[in-house]
């Protein structure tokens, strides 16, 4: 079933089989298939659709929740191919800004969603992997990030958050922990201070960033000739910047974890090699 915020149709027939009840969606003018196809002529086909989805977005037409109509209809409507919106709602997909549901429940179709963090996090470890980001690059915005979340945590964490956090530092101060268990904690630690922070935001591309550098932090990790004593000493640091944020002072929590962040890439630098940024 069609909803009122469906796009690329024409205004619904109370008494039509397919729309099934009274209301409006929004119109495309006839005229625009034509303002399609010139573009098409311009442009790949399928972001003659992406284009469409987003105006509708950004004009309110289309929100979380909404439901996109039936491939069929929006190719009809948009004067394109059915490949060509089946494109471009995989774009969509990839991006985190749609879900594809199955059956014909309330879910089924394709609904539009608001869930970009593995979408920003596969986009960041892709270009991490294929060196279009520079690690010193990297760090610097991890720095940037993680300042910024970890003071706001200091003002807005709650009882649950300091729970999660204190369980992942009883675990890295566990001396048998392994190098693996380690790392993950790690990562969970920086992740519950950056979704701690109460900015959507800035907790996703920390979020995502740190989530990137995961197989660099591990593969490091498991370089260390000591890596006992490296890991007592990453969790007495995780231990000074939760208690600052314990403490509420954000201040002091940015500071320490910014000396911690640039502690650690330090220790990876070959003798003589520039700090990040530098």
């Amino acid at each position: 079933m069609w909803t009122d915020h469906t796009i690329g149709c024409p205004k619904r027939d109370d008494n039509h089989p397919m729309t099934g009840r009274s209301g409006t969606v929004a119109d495309i003018r006839p005229q625009q298939a034509d303002e399609g196809d010139a573009r098409v002529g311009r442009r790949r086909i399928h972001e003659v659709v992406l284009e469409q989805i987003e105006e509708q977005i950004a004009s309110g037409q289309l929100k979380v929740g909404d439901r996109l109509p039936a491939e069929r209809d929006l190719a009809t409507s948009l004067g394109v191919s059915r490949p060509a919106v089946r494109e471009a709602i995989r774009v969509l997909e990839a991006m985190g800004t749609v879900v594809q549901g199955t059956g014909s429940g309330p879910d089924a179709g394709t609904l539009l969603s608001a869930v970009p963090g593995d979408a920003l996090t596969h986009l960041i470890s892709l270009h991490v992997m294929l060196a279009s980001i520079d690690t010193a690059d990297v760090v610097r915005a991890r720095v940037a990030l993680e300042r910024e979340s970890t003071r706001l945590a200091a003002g807005h964490a709650g009882p649950a958050d300091h729970e999660t956090m204190a369980g992942h530092l009883a675990a890295m101060d566990d001396p048998a922990i392994s190098v693996a268990e380690f790392n993950d904690r790690d990562t969970a630690f920086h992740l519950a201070i950056a979704r701690a922070s109460g900015n959507v935001l800035v907790a996703e591309l920390t979020t995502a960033l740190r989530v990137a550098m995961r197989p660099t932090l591990l593969h490091a990790l498991q370089a260390l000739q000591d890596f006992p004593a490296t890991a007592a000493r990453l969790a007495a640091e995780h231990h000074g910047i939760h208690a600052a944020i314990l403490a509420g002072d954000g201040d002091l929590a940015a500071d320490r974890v910014e000396a911690h962040i640039d502690g650690f890439y330090d220790g990876l630098r070959p003798p003589g090699a520039a700090a990040p940024g530098t």
